[in-house]
């Protein structure tokens, strides 16, 4: 599963989601991104869950938040409930502001503030793009990523 969402003005989202691994030699993927202006927040609450039965699962979840202003918010929160002793299950969670030197850098080779605050955002969301298989899908995330974005930054 992959998500993305991009909130802005006092917006607030709200995000649950199980991953439940009931049977053996079962895998699971699930990354979110989001994007959140002025005073929006967000929240996560990410679970792995594997019975007892559920032997070999692989599971991964991630939950990355960029905030692209001071005011605004975010909460991710992984949760792992493991029974079987022989699993590989794996959580990540970050939550960050624009870094500063990435700003530096690009302002550096010339680029306007405001093309080198596009250019981090872009690089942040494109990751999201990638997990999808070059073709028609990929091009439809991406654009509607794009529009969203314009939409937040009032473009």
């Amino acid at each position: 599963m992959t998500g993305a969402y991009a909130s802005r003005g006092r917006q607030h989202l709200d995000f649950d989601t199980l991953q439940e691994h009931a049977a053996p030699d079962t895998t699971s993927d699930l990354a979110f991104r989001g994007l959140l202006a002025d005073r929006s927040s967000a929240v996560w609450r990410g679970m792995i869950k594997v019975d007892r039965d559920a032997q070999r699962t692989d599971a991964f979840q991630e939950s990355r938040n960029l905030l692209i202003s001071k005011r605004a918010h975010a909460d991710a929160i992984p949760g792992l409930e493991i029974l079987a002793n022989d699993v590989r299950c794996t959580h990540a969670a970050a939550i960050a502001q624009i870094d500063k030197d990435q700003l530096f850098y690009l302002r550096s080779h010339g680029l306007p503030e405001t093309a080198a605050h596009r250019l981090v955002i872009e690089g942040f969301l494109q990751a999201l793009v990638e997990r999808f298989e070059e073709g028609p899908v990929r091009e439809a995330v991406g654009a509607a990523l794009q529009r969203r974005l314009e939409s937040v930054l009032g473009e």
